[in-house]
């Protein structure tokens, strides 16, 4: 579909998102104005660089700001089209907090005007994108606002959740299909058309209910199938079997396809999602809660194990491998590695190390323990205990004569080679 280029569009939010869409559509040629509340954001972006590691992120918003396609406000701009991305947190208790997208609806409403489209890109609990419509129909009377008016509506407002992984984000927002949930039909239809001009995956229109559910769902299922895992690997322990040798075999069978266990679950989306979908129907999501309390309870069967190695040698210098959510990535978000090490460093203080090769300092949760942060090749030559918590693909490469002296609490199966007792964690010393 050819591009508008005179199409203006401002996207609110520029985390690990919001920037990496505003940067593809100022790619595509329209004109961008990201806006984020953070003044250190807006004038890293306006710089032409950027604050958070993506791959490939840091050169197309150099050369998109360059171009003056994109740059970056602290206020809401005018537009065609308005984009929120902004995070959707949960509190204490597991319950969905939507502030800052109802925040970016108030700050937007003031600009919008007749024939504009409103995307909710955050992923939300079913009804948010509702609330947006009946937000902004409460603060502008003037305009005939969609499931708020009848007959033709002045504006479109419609839903679309990401669903991309980090470390492809830049490829899989343009290659990914899309489910596009409009408030009325015409409203995602209007949304269809203006993600056609980037988007290469097929678009796909439903209610904006429906599309705020299939991201949900997307994550509570992946977050069930790895609480299936997580809860074979702590049986196995308890029965003296190791959980990679059953779950291979048992992965032989054609109709089987059982995940990888380990410390728990860890980012923004799969260890968030499913709380939205239990806090919107608490009666009816027993699975769904379970499978939150399991993997939950990883992080804690990890940390009790790896408490109890460490203080059986209380001389031992200890290196945690690895901090973020998942491989590869500088992402700490929801981080059970995190978890497990911070509560090392509470106890252990300077004893712990922390080897991450994508963290340039340690999180705040490391604060006032005596933690260090130190490189990979120093962890080898100093370090009497492993504790392998992140499976990147820098500790793969590790031989095993750099870990034969080694205790080694292998929490993500990562070096099946390493000889010893046959526990779900191979917590052991190397012969």
């Amino acid at each position: 579909m050819p591009i508008d280029s005179e199409q203006k569009v401002t996207v609110l939010g520029l985390g690990y998102i919001g920037l990496p869409t505003a940067a593809l559509i100022a790619r595509s040629g329209c004109r961008v104005t990201g806006v984020d509340v953070s003044r250190h954001v807006v004038d890293t972006v306006n710089s032409g660089h950027v604050h958070i590691e993506e791959v490939d992120l840091d050169g197309l918003v150099q050369g998109v700001v360059a171009r003056g396609t994109l740059t970056a406000s602290t206020e809401v701009a005018p537009a065609d089209v308005f984009v929120i991305a902004v995070p959707t947190p949960h509190d204490e208790e597991h319950r969905p907090d939507i502030h800052h997208v109802l925040s970016a609806a108030r700050a937007l409403a003031p600009v919008v005007k007749a024939g504009d489209l409103v995307i909710l890109e955050s992923t939300s609990p079913v009804g948010t994108t509702e609330k947006v419509a009946a937000l902004i129909a409460e603060l502008r009377p003037d305009l005939k606002v969609p499931g708020a008016c009848s007959g033709a509506a002045d504006i479109f407002i419609a839903h679309c959740p990401e669903r991309v992984l980090p470390g492809r984000i830049l490829i899989e927002l343009v290659d990914n299909d899309r489910c596009i949930g409009g408030i009325t039909p015409r409203c995602a239809r209007r949304a269809m058309t203006f993600y056609r001009q980037f988007v290469r995956g097929a678009c796909i229109t439903t209610s904006a209910r429906a599309a705020e559910m299939v991201k949900l769902v997307e994550n509570s299922y992946r977050d069930v199938n790895i609480a299936f895992a997580n809860e074979l690997s702590m049986m196995a322990e308890e029965m003296g079997v190791d959980v990679w040798e059953v779950i291979r075999l048992a992965n032989r069978h054609p109709r089987v396809n059982i995940l990888q266990p380990g410390p728990g679950v860890g980012g923004h989306c799969i260890a968030v999602d499913p709380w939205f979908l239990v806090h919107g129907a608490p009666a009816h999501s027993r699975l769904i809660r379970t499978a939150r309390e399991v993997n939950l309870a990883k992080t804690a069967h990890v940390v009790g194990a790896a408490e109890m190695l460490v203080s059986q040698h209380p001389e031992a210098r200890v290196a945690c491998l690895g901090l973020a959510f998942k491989p590869n990535i500088d992402d700490f978000r929801e981080s059970p590695a995190v978890e497990v090490a911070a509560a090392l460093a509470r106890r252990f203080g300077k004893q712990i190390h922390i080897v991450e090769p994508f963290a340039r300092t340690l999180p705040a949760a490391f604060a006032d323990t005596g933690a260090e942060l130190i490189d990979l090749d120093s962890a080898l030559a100093s370090c009497d205990i492993l504790i392998v918590l992140v499976d990147h693909d820098l500790f793969r490469s590790i031989p095993l004569e750099e870990r034969a002296d080694k205790i080694v609490y292998d929490t993500r199966g990562l070096w099946p080679d390493q000889p010893g007792a046959a526990t779900s964690h191979r917590l052991h010393r190397a012969a």
